[in-house]
């Protein structure tokens, strides 16, 4: 059963962190959906869908963080899928 869920956390994070920490485990994973910064708003938002397992796992390693960064003001919401993401996740910039 597939799983769609809505992140939104902050964090002070080096350039590359959404492709080489979030995108690369999405993608390991094989979930799909996309990650985004918002500059206005200084948060993060992460769309990401996949098997039920699989998004949880997601979220346990965001909640994790890396050695490096620390995620704040994590919160996690379902929703409902209203767009193709094709299969892949991507990072928009």
């Amino acid at each position: 059963m597939n799983k769609c869920l809505k992140i939104n956390f902050s964090a002070d994070y080096p350039a590359g962190f959404l492709q080489e920490f979030v995108q690369k485990h999405a993608r390991d994973l094989g979930l799909e959906g996309i990650a985004q910064y918002v500059p206005t708003e200084k948060y993060t938002v992460v769309l990401v869908c996949g098997p039920k397992e699989d998004v949880d796992q997601f979220v346990d390693l965001l909640h994790g963080g890396t050695n490096k960064v620390q995620l704040k003001d994590i919160s996690v919401e379902p929703f409902l899928k209203v767009k193709d993401y094709r299969g892949v996740f991507r990072v928009l910039e």
